[in-house]
């Protein structure tokens, strides 16, 4: 019999990922990402030729912030202004 681990905190889950490749690995955790909070992810080696295991926490009591077009990102505010040497 395996040995429990402690569960999370309520509103949490941990969230291992094991694929074939990492890129396939981090796919799956942005698409979580995508949805909820989460962590940084960590990644370990998963026994086969270049297979990655992800681990990382998701809070599922807060959704992800909606993505910021590079439109709305790219705008200055209203504080920026040319210093005397950028003439």
């Amino acid at each position: 019999m395996k040995p429990t681990q402690p569960l999370p905190p309520a509103g949490q889950a941990e969230v291992r990922i094991v694929a074939a490749t990492p890129e396939v690995a981090r796919m799956i955790a942005e698409a979580l990402r995508s949805r909820f909070a989460a962590t940084e992810q960590r990644s370990y080696p998963a026994g086969g030729e270049g297979a990655t295991r992800l681990h990382l926490t998701v809070d599922t009591t807060h959704t992800a912030e909606p993505p910021r077009s590079w439109l709305v990102t790219s705008r200055s505010s209203g504080s920026d202004r040319l210093q005397a040497d950028e003439i």
